[in-house]
């Protein structure tokens, strides 16, 4: 019977799918890795890198808190990311990344055109 386990020590092969699967839901970047072994990177549903690791993966496996970065080395260097560790009771196994999309928007210049679009329907619809 195929199954999937990740535990600390899971390398590529294990985390690949995981990844992928990611990757195909959100159709952006994805990277994980586990806290002993490097992974996977994963662009457009395939894996790119098969020995990956990354300077946020790593602080996220440091600290065990999810973190909205933008890298100032690595393959995402200047690339918002949100990165996330995987936890295990009080253990972190692994960590998993994506591109930011959110991180690469000029949230209060959308919400504020927003506001002026709901402003202005708002006008006309008044008898």
């Amino acid at each position: 019977m195929p199954r999937i386990e990740i535990s600390e020590n899971s390398g590529a092969e294990e985390l690949a799918p995981i990844a992928i699967a990611i990757n195909e839901i959100l159709n952006l970047p994805v990277t994980m890795r586990s806290a002993g072994a490097r992974g996977v990177r994963v662009e457009r549903g395939k894996v790119v890198d098969d020995d990956y690791t990354g300077p946020v993966l790593e602080d996220v496996l440091r600290s065990g808190r999810a973190m909205r970065t933008i890298p100032s080395s690595g393959a995402f260097k200047g690339v918002p990311v949100s990165v996330a560790p995987i936890r295990l009771k009080d253990r972190v196994l692994a960590a998993v990344g994506v591109v930011d999309v959110v991180g690469t928007i000029d949230i209060p210049e959308i919400f504020g055109a927003y506001v002026d679009v709901v402003r202005q329907v708002s006008e006309h619809r008044k008898p």
